[in-house]
């Protein structure tokens, strides 16, 4: 890959930007934020989420996925305890983002409280608590966009259900025959666990936690952004049975992600001994990142 400029490695002032185009694309049911609440772009140049997946669709390939997971899959970056790189992960807020003046920790939090709340097993509470705990690929050198993002199938045709499509007629894979089938290299109803997915934080924190969690947090952490497909169906031909009931288990877990933001800012402190019990019962002392 050729070499990247600042605004290439962050064309979004904050991550929270990417999370908020969501939000408008997928508006909470009933009385929710308004358009004109959300960071708007009048000029389609000076919009920073259409340069973000411009940059997405451009450099997710088949071969930037089998790299990435290459490197960061051997887990030798960094190790600590897990509370620790929750505070790691804090490195990453932008006081310069509007919207929010939450931290990721206590994003994270108001997240599984809410799960706690409405009475789910406590390894769903635990799943929101770290559910985006892999954004911390951009403190070692990764661009945004091979960290946030819809995520979407590589090695196979890009759906025009993904979120501005054309981009992706800058891919190098949309003229590789290898990959530019609907099937590409897989087969039919193949099953997702067959299925290289576009980098991020969801496919990394999956790998961090595979042997630790139960199956269904590991859906909602590995696929709470495939957006393609639980909200537009467009890779039922990949997906087999397993997937498709497993994936009611990430229907139940997205609104916790998308709708439970509110300014007030949960207490830490009073939460702490209750998440450090949670993690201690699934998760190893220190997670390697």
């Amino acid at each position: 890959m050729e070499s990247l400029s600042d605004k290439e490695m962050a064309p979004l002032s904050s991550l929270d930007v990417w999370e908020d185009d969501v939000l408008e694309r997928y508006p909470e049911p009933g009385p929710a934020k308004t358009k004109e609440e959300f960071r708007k772009y009048d000029n389609a140049e000076d919009n920073p989420v259409r340069e973000f997946y411009r940059l997405n669709h451009k450099y997710q390939t088949y071969n930037n996925v089998l790299a990435k997971k290459a490197n960061f899959l051997s887990f030798d970056k960094k190790e600590m305890p897990w509370w620790d790189a929750m505070d790691f992960l804090n490195t990453l807020v932008d006081d310069s983002d509007p919207d929010t003046s939450l931290d990721q920790l206590q994003h994270l939090l108001q997240t599984a409280e809410a799960i706690r709340a409405d009475g789910h097993p406590d390894w769903f509470v635990l799943t929101g608590f770290i559910h985006d705990l892999g954004k911390v690929l951009c403190l070692f050198g990764e661009p945004q966009w091979n960290v946030v993002g819809d995520t979407f199938p590589v090695g196979c045709k890009f759906s025009d259900k993904i979120v501005y499509p054309e981009f992706f007629a800058a891919n190098p894979d949309i003229d590789d025959e290898r990959y530019n089938t609907k099937y590409g290299v897989y087969s039919h109803q193949c099953g997702l666990d067959n299925i290289h997915m576009s980098w991020g934080h969801d496919e990394y924190l999956y790998h961090l936690t595979k042997d630790h969690l139960p199956e269904p947090a590991l859906y909602m952490i590995r696929y709470h952004s495939f957006y393609s497909q639980h909200r537009e169906n467009a890779y039922d031909h990949l997906l087999n049975n397993h997937d498709r009931e497993m994936f009611k288990w990430v229907d139940k877990f997205n609104p916790y992600d998308l709708y439970s933001k509110s300014p007030k800012p949960p207490v830490v402190a009073e939460l702490k001994p209750y998440y450090e019990d949670l993690i201690a019962k699934y998760l190893p002392k220190t997670v390697k990142l």
